[in-house]
């Protein structure tokens, strides 16, 4: 799970030790790059088991490991980066929480597209059946559309 600023002070603490280089070298770390669209992206995943010191542990019962990633995009624009920090219920390696954040990315987007191009959030429907029969629909239709792009080759936006 994403550690976000809803959860402050837990943030902080993963944020804290992830940016102290000496700690930092002792994660278990792996390096992805890819070159996609004109651009190139770096993640490094970090992860660590070592959490007996963080102050918010008694609140997260569960808490087997802590980790981060670090997102490096260049373009012809200047280089951007950004950090996310992560708590795992479950022991992860650095290469499983690369995995497992692009995964949680994607289904992310799923739920972005839909409510941009379908408004799902703004929809009132009060029978639980009919929101899932819904739902499906919305995501059929995102199939075709996405099927269609690949067909025809299309750089149109979904919209």
């Amino acid at each position: 799970m994403c550690a976000k600023d809803n959860q402050a002070s837990l943030k902080k603490e993963i944020e804290e030790y992830v940016q102290d280089q000496e700690l930092r070298k002792r994660m278990e770390t792996v390096r992805k790059v890819e070159n996609n669209r004109g651009r190139i992206e770096r993640r490094t995943a970090y992860v660590t088991e070592e959490i007996g010191w963080m102050s918010v542990r008694e609140e997260w019962k569960q808490l087997a490991c802590i980790g981060a990633i670090h997102t490096e995009l260049e373009r012809k624009n200047p280089k951007t980066e950004e950090w996310h920090y992560y708590i795992c219920s479950r022991k992860l390696s650095a290469e499983e929480l690369l995995h497992h954040a692009r995964m949680g990315w994607s289904v992310e987007t799923m739920h972005w597209l839909l409510d941009v191009h379908f408004a799902e959030d703004s929809c009132r429907v009060e029978t639980r059946e009919v929101q899932e029969q819904l739902n499906v629909f919305r995501k059929m239709a995102l199939n075709l559309i996405k099927r269609y792009k690949e067909k025809e080759k299309s750089k149109r936006p979904i919209s």
